[in-house]
């Protein structure tokens, strides 16, 4: 038998608990107010502004049902704004606010931080492989995933 210890699931899940807990001590000890969800979603509607929540939901690698509560917590946060769409009525296209851009701008650097934070074990050579296997391995089995990854 292997020992927990020894198996990807478990591994990726303690890496997993490590991550979000830099991620909020690099992001709360600035101050901010944003989770790594929340931080996911808003950078990529900023990249593709008049998204809908479907489309940001497969760019983001989050169900449907989860990315409706990370955009009404935004919303009410005035990071972000709905608007009707102009193509399909029953859509929301979605918006930053000149708030988050400007959220965005202050959590960058501390965002990154946490990055570089998560890695701080391994060397820029191992970096680089490390991330490249775990794309290979996400792209290999992202169709079995309950919200897999879209490319748009």
């Amino acid at each position: 038998m292997v020992d927990a210890n020894d198996m990807p699931g478990h591994l990726i899940r303690r890496l997993q608990q490590s991550a979000v807990a830099i991620f909020h001590q690099e992001v709360e000890g600035a101050g901010l107010d944003l989770t790594p969800v929340q931080f996911a979603a808003l950078d990529q509607v900023a990249r593709a502004p008049d998204i809908d929540q479907v489309t940001l939901a497969g760019l983001i690698a989050h169900d449907r049902t989860t990315i409706t509560g990370v955009v009404d917590r935004l919303a009410a946060k005035g990071l972000l704004t709905r608007t009707v769409s102009k193509t399909d009525r029953r859509a929301r296209t979605l918006h930053v606010t000149q708030d988050g851009l400007a959220l965005l701008a202050r959590v960058r650097p501390h965002v990154e931080a946490a990055q570089a934070a998560m890695l701080q074990g391994l060397e820029a050579p191992e970096r680089d492989e490390f991330l490249r296997l775990m794309k290979k391995a996400l792209e290999a089995i992202n169709a079995l995933s309950r919200a897999p990854l879209k490319q748009v």
